[in-house]
């Protein structure tokens, strides 16, 4: 406790330093308090004297976790407009021999339901009407705590092949042996995946990491948060949102009011899975293996 107690103290110091740089006056915190519900970070809600932050640190990650999440954020926000809540980047610190650090707005959560569900569909919709000429993104970033190869392609399913299935396969093999059948299974599926994957999508912005725990409704409306975000066929994105479920039919119905999905989605919906559950078993281990095999047997 005394170690979380120093480095919070210390994260503080740079925390008051650099949004006195930012606002041209000395920052002050009036008071502080610790958030829970994260899993990775330490998280906490800082009252000062230019407005209520949201404050979350850590000195054991990837140095650059914080900047490349700023990144995603303000990405996000160029695409959302007004239709969805994106928090302001105020700050962002790498990881160095001190802590780094992502400072946002603070978002008051809200206890109204009315409308939500479709304020989400209808702004999501939009978000991934913002488009690049390729897939990727302008730098590396993080799913959670796993490293994204986002390296721009203009192939889809190459980009998908490589840079998710196989970059993560790589991973996996790296912490735990992948067992020799295993690793034939998860070849043949590698390659069929052009034969398996449109050759008509279109690169646009996902969040990336979008389950019910990266999604809230603050007062402000539905915001999003934690995105891991990259150019990719919108497709993806519902990989993770079906994953754990929390979203509504009247959350689809809106959003293919404004971009319906194709009439198929569905039957690659598992295949996108497979990038997810890849990454819950590199993290996580358990019966995610099982899990993965499952779906890469069901696309061979």
């Amino acid at each position: 406790m005394a170690i979380f107690q120093n480095k919070n103290h210390q994260v503080n110091n740079l925390v008051t330093a650099t949004l006195s740089g930012v606002f041209g006056k000395a920052c002050v915190i009036n008071a502080e308090r610790v958030l829970g519900g994260g899993c990775i970070n330490n998280a906490s809600k800082l009252e000062t004297n230019f407005g209520n932050f949201f404050l979350k640190w850590n000195a054991n990650c990837a140095i650059d976790i914080f900047i490349r999440e700023a990144e995603s954020l303000k990405e996000l926000k160029k695409a959302a407009g007004e239709s969805l809540v994106i928090p302001e980047v105020i700050a962002a610190k790498q990881v160095d021999e001190t802590p780094g650090f992502l400072v946002l707005e603070y978002l008051e959560n809200s206890n109204s339901k009315s409308g939500n569900d479709e304020r989400l569909g209808y702004g999501l919709a939009r978000i991934h009407k913002y488009r690049q000429e390729e897939f990727g993104f302008y730098s590396n970033n993080y799913c959670g705590a796993t490293l994204q190869n986002n390296s721009w392609n203009k192939n889809w399913a190459e980009f998908f092949r490589d840079n998710r299935l196989q970059f993560i396969l790589n991973r996996i093999e790296k912490r735990r042996p992948v067992p020799s059948d295993e690793r034939k299974i998860y070849e043949k599926l590698l390659e069929r995946i052009e034969g398996l994957i449109p050759g008509e999508s279109i690169p646009v912005l996902i969040h990336g990491d979008l389950w019910s725990g990266n999604y809230m409704v603050s007062e402000k409306g539905p915001a999003l948060i934690d995105p891991a975000s990259c150019y990719a066929d919108r497709e993806m994105e519902f990989a993770i949102m079906t994953m754990f479920g929390g979203f509504s039919q009247r959350f689809y119905d809106a959003y293919n009011d404004v971009y319906p999905l194709p009439a198929d989605w569905k039957h690659r919906n598992s295949l996108y899975q497979l990038y997810h559950v890849l990454n819950h078993y590199l993290l996580f281990g358990g019966g995610y293996q099982n899990q993965a095999l499952h779906i890469a047997e069901n696309y061979i």
